[in-house]
């Protein structure tokens, strides 16, 4: 593997998609150089993309008894909130300072996985990412901490339904299994019962959209959870989580299966003191490098790399064209804020199914269309015989396969159709 293609590799995983000028200052800087400062990240800036102003939840200033006009008046209004955040968090992964923060946000709210499907409040959905964020990149204890806190994750597992009188064991139950233990973590059912008992007290305020505890609601007897006696409440519960080795070695697990992919084994030791430390030891291991041309790209992640690389930036784009955006990533199924269920998104070779082909292939038809003027240049700057080649350097394909350049070919003199048959190519499709 070149110098260009070992730092290419590394920026493809490493963020939603770089571009040809992005490759250009890695090479020359160096792997290494790359990898540190997509670890340091930049100065915290966001001024081009600063949080939404969503306003409160429609549901705050219903009355109790709302009549059915009022509901539906406050849904229009939940639908269109949900509407701007996911347009405005389409918007930063595109144009974040911070790409490898953006991503493993993007990590995160896979694995977290809460969905707008029964979270339907856009300021409580903003919450979480925003705890993500601020945790995302540290030890696990913080992170844990507050996610079982969290108020639309707290709603989304039923958690306001858990008490002292009558437990509910969902959040729990997937706490377990899907967000620090994982399945086979070494944890019983006894567990789950004591863990659901911890978690008791916590409710989300409809109002305010705010997790608040309640005392009366708490159990505050004994509890067992994984061999440790005591009257754990939500933190300790969270901090004995966070402890476990099996925790560790899971989300490290989790991180090598999304930025390296599922065909080549997780490296032994993955786990570092905090998710940058974890992330450097996937990106540096030597296993890494193998897995080049064996991950199935998903939906945002195609499709903001694209925006990229065209030089579209979402914002800018008039609200039809926004929609039509969404509506592309919701025929591929795969839109943010809406995964399918509490186990996130599938990946690999799920993405390949006739129905999302062609649906990538009707959203590439768009994005050639909205490309800049500036990414055309560069493939009309070639001669009719190169643009195969500009194409690869503008879309960060390392080669063409001799069947993929044989259908490039006759479409040499017609830019779009080109950029749209780049697109939905394998090489772009699987990097």
């Amino acid at each position: 593997m070149t110098e260009r293609e070992a730092v290419a590799h590394l920026l493809r995983r490493a963020t939603f998609g770089p571009t040809a000028d992005e490759v250009d200052a890695a090479e020359r800087a160096g792997v290494a150089a790359t990898l540190h400062a997509l670890l340091a990240g930049p100065a915290p800036k966001g001024a081009g993309t600063p949080l939404p102003a969503l306003g409160p939840d429609p549901y705050a200033d219903l009355a109790e008894k709302p009549s059915r006009e009022q509901r539906q008046k406050a849904n229009q209004e939940r639908r269109e909130q949900l509407r701007r955040l996911t347009d405005w968090w389409l918007d930063r992964m595109v144009a974040a300072d911070d790409r490898l923060g953006e991503k493993l946000l993007f990590f995160w709210h896979g694995h977290w996985a809460t969905s707008a499907q029964k979270v339907r409040s856009a300021p409580m959905l903003l919450r979480q990412l925003e705890t993500l964020r601020r945790h995302g990149q540290g030890p696990l204890e913080p992170l844990v901490t507050a996610m079982v806190r969290d108020p639309a994750l707290i709603h989304w597992l039923d958690g306001q339904k858990n008490t002292r009188r009558a437990p509910n064991e969902n959040l729990a139950r997937e706490l377990m299994e899907l967000f620090t233990l994982g399945i086979g973590g070494g944890y019983t059912e006894a567990d789950v019962k004591e863990g659901a008992r911890a978690l008791t007290g916590w409710v989300v305020d409809r109002r305010t959209g705010a997790a608040r505890f309640e005392q009366r609601r708490h159990d505050p007897g004994t509890k067992t959870i994984l061999g440790v006696t005591a009257a754990h409440d939500a933190d300790s519960y969270a901090r004995l989580l966070a402890g476990r080795p099996e925790t560790a070695r899971f989300v490290a697990e989790r991180l090598w299966f999304r930025f390296a992919g599922p065909d080549v084994p997780a490296p032994a030791e993955l786990s570092g003191p905090d998710m940058i430390g974890t992330l450097r030891r996937v990106l540096t291991a030597p296993a890494f490098a193998q897995t080049r041309d064996t991950l199935v790209k998903q939906p945002v992640e195609w499709l903001v790399g694209a925006l990229r690389q065209l030089g579209v930036r979402p914002s800018a784009l008039p609200e039809q064209r926004r929609r039509q955006l969404l509506a592309g990533l919701n025929a591929m199924d795969q839109v943010p804020l809406r995964p399918p269920s509490v186990g996130g998104w599938p990946a690999g070779n799920a993405w390949l199914t006739t129905s999302s082909l062609q649906a990538r292939l009707r959203l590439a038809n768009l994005l050639a269309t909205l490309a800049a003027p500036a990414a055309l240049a560069r493939l009309t700057a070639a001669p009719p015989e190169g643009r195969p080649e500009a194409l690869a350097r503008l879309l960060v394909v390392d080669r063409w396969s001799a069947r993929t350049r044989a259908a490039l070919a006759p479409l040499a003199g017609e830019p779009r159709r080109l950029l749209t048959a780049g697109l939905v190519s394998p090489e772009y499709t699987v990097s």
